[in-house]
């Protein structure tokens, strides 16, 4: 057997453990999710998720132990930052006790590097340089890879992430939290007859901007009160997939990579996946996105580069802290 990484994620509101053996072969993973705690407050309540977190951990490690023998685990990945500064302390501090009582190393996991590596979980032939969109509720980033924790960020958002504006226009439309999900099953029942603005920034770059068609979405709903929810969805998600696509299509341009990549939450939505494939096509590029079940937050992305920082020696001390600031690249151990 290969080197097996524990891995645990509990930055938000999913509680996630894995094992993965050599970055690659999943061979638990586990995940409860808070989804219905949250959703009758519209969105995550850090207090509430932090407890959540300490009641489901303990049980989720247990059901995998059950399973794998803990001897063989060669280290213990955690997530420790970016996200919830209470959420992230829960994980730590089971992954520190866990690497002390069985004697391996802690590795402290960037959680957008974690999304990135999602990819590599199932991507037979990484090839690098690579250029990668990360889209989740809290960053809208795009990356130039140019190997294994070589990341160069070309563009973020200024404002909303892509996963906040569809959270904030589905409360506009009176839609469930999570609304993601939500907007993209409605968008195949509705026309994107609707031309809500796709921001397009002045300076030199690729940044984003999302908070001007999030509030073009709420405008328009309070003027036509009986326009089909159906259709606004389909305009609102055709205009956001179009900033996200215009984007990285620009990138695409300059910088030539060999391979294109998405990652994150909202790498499940199928408006986004289709465009990313049209521009595979169009580019004559390769591109790779994650099984659905690898685009939200789980704990095989945390061991999968849990484990490349484990072949690079890249331990962190029993005193890691959380950092809910965290930015892709920044070292702080």
């Amino acid at each position: 057997m290969g080197k097996v990484i524990l891995g645990i994620e509990t930055s938000c509101d999913e509680t996630a453990v894995s094992l993965v053996e050599d970055g690659r072969k999943v061979l638990i993973s586990l995940l409860s999710s808070q989804v219905d705690l949250h959703r009758i407050y519209g969105g995550v309540v850090p207090e509430i998720a932090s407890r959540r977190h300490l009641e489901l951990i303990f049980p989720l490690l247990d059901e995998a132990f059950r399973n794998f023998p803990k001897e063989k685990i060669a280290a213990v990945a955690v997530t420790y930052g970016p996200g919830l500064v209470g959420a992230l302390l829960v994980g730590l501090s089971v992954a520190k006790s866990l690497s002390y009582a069985l004697n391996v190393p802690l590795i402290g996991v960037n959680h957008m590097e974690g999304h990135i590596f999602a990819n590599f979980l199932e991507d037979a032939k990484p090839v690098f340089p690579a250029l990668v969109l990360v889209v989740s509720g809290g960053h809208t980033d795009l990356i130039f890879m140019r190997g294994f924790g070589d990341y160069e960020l070309l563009g973020e958002t200024i404002d909303d992430a892509a996963g906040e504006c569809f959270d904030k226009v589905g409360r506009v439309l009176n839609l469930p939290y999570p609304a993601g999900p939500v907007i993209d099953r409605l968008s195949k029942k509705g026309k994107p007859i609707y031309k809500f603005p796709v921001a397009r920034l002045k300076e030199e770059g690729y940044n984003f901007s999302f908070s001007g068609l999030k509030t073009a979405v709420r405008v328009f709903r309070e003027k036509n009160p009986d326009a089909k929810v159906e259709d606004i969805a389909a305009s609102f998600q055709e205009a956001l997939v179009r900033a996200l696509v215009e984007n990285t299509e620009k990138a695409l341009r300059d910088y030539k990579p060999a391979k294109l990549y998405l990652a994150g939450g909202v790498a499940a939505n199928s408006k986004l996946r289709e465009e990313f494939l049209n521009l595979g096509k169009t580019y004559n590029i390769p591109v790779h996105f994650p099984s659905l079940q690898y685009c939200t937050d789980n704990a095989a992305m945390i061991a999968a580069a849990g484990y490349h920082r484990y072949l690079l020696g890249k331990f962190a001390p029993l005193n890691l802290n959380a950092y809910p600031s965290l930015m892709l690249g920044e070292e702080r151990y």
